[in-house]
């Protein structure tokens, strides 16, 4: 799960969102393993407790850094006030930040989605021979009419793989200066020059 080495943790909520920040660091010519970062998911930001714990101050005390949907925001924010981060309550989202954390809106797949624009996601699908599957999706009773960028953001949602196929695929597709502010700061958060000395 986290290399011996590590001196820094990605907490993140599914393999998608680790596949997504793994291949964006790659594409910006990061080695996250070389640099001792590891990335973990966590099954779920119910999980975080358990995890701050492992790897927080009262554990591997690592330097950590996560993402998480801005639905969870409350999970996250109860976690980190009772593993011990952050002294005012409740954490506001720039504490949050300040500690590593950064929200997606809606979530990391809506952010990538955002990112690159829906014809460009829709020329992604078109390239994976999906783009039929996609057009009846959006002739479904519950999807007819919504927007464009909901609707590709349940495609991508729907079948066991497809969620993680399509986050590689995404970060391929983007323009490395249009990265969702969530990937770039978290990638900032744990870059080598924030790592401490021996004596630190």
């Amino acid at each position: 799960m986290v290399a011996v080495d590590s001196w820094a943790v990605v907490l993140v909520e599914g393999i998608s969102d680790l596949v997504a920040v793994e291949t964006i660091a790659a594409r910006l010519g990061r080695d996250l393993t070389g640099e001792g970062v590891s990335v973990v998911s966590m099954g779920g930001a119910h999980a975080i407790g358990r995890f701050l714990a492992m790897f927080g101050p009262r554990g591997a005390n690592l330097r950590l850094a996560g993402l998480y949907d801005v639905g969870e925001e409350s999970v996250v924010r109860r976690a980190l006030q009772h593993a011990g981060f952050g002294s005012s309550s409740p954490l506001t989202r720039a504490d949050l930040e300040a500690l590593g954390f950064y929200v997606c809106v809606v979530d990391l797949e809506d952010e990538l989605i955002r990112a690159l624009g829906a014809a460009a996601v829709e020329a992604v699908i078109a390239s994976q021979g999906e783009l039929g599957s996609f057009r009846t999706l959006q002739k479904q009773a519950a999807w007819r009419g919504r927007r464009v960028e909901a609707q590709l953001r349940r495609f991508m949602g729907s079948g066991a793989t497809r969620k993680i196929r399509y986050a590689r695929l995404l970060v391929d597709a983007l323009d490395p200066a249009r990265i969702p502010r969530p990937l770039r700061l978290v990638l900032a958060h744990v870059h080598p020059s924030s790592r401490p000395s021996a004596g630190d």
